[in-house]
């Protein structure tokens, strides 16, 4: 089972494992206060395809799209991944405040998919 949570929502049991799949460490947010199993930063986007979105809900499509692209190079990650979510209950965790607009959403409709 594959979940998504903000970082800055408390962890709770039924996360499982706790993975970060952003880039950068989250502001304000302590390590000992997120509880992360694992920072899978290799997965998360690059720094360039981050900058140019910026979080822009207008340039999702093309996000997704140029995102899926660069996860073609990550495809053992992508693997490991989804034999981790085979065994047990994982949790993406991310940073931006668009619940609906960011990488771990994606990576979570890929590793469903």
């Amino acid at each position: 089972m594959v979940k998504i949570k903000r970082i800055y929502e408390e962890p709770d049991p039924s996360d499982g494992r706790r993975i970060l799949v952003d880039r950068l460490w989250p502001r304000g947010r302590s390590k000992e206060a997120a509880h992360v199993d694992w920072w899978l930063k290799e997965i998360a986007p690059s720094v360039e395809l981050r900058r140019w979105f910026g979080h822009d809900p207008a340039k999702w499509q093309e996000f997704k799209a140029r995102y899926e692209e660069e996860l073609e190079a990550k495809r053992p990650l992508l693997a490991e991944l989804r034999a981790l979510a085979a065994k047990e209950t994982i949790t993406l965790l991310y940073g931006a405040r668009d619940q609906e607009h960011n990488n771990a959403e994606l990576l979570r409709e890929l590793l469903a998919g």
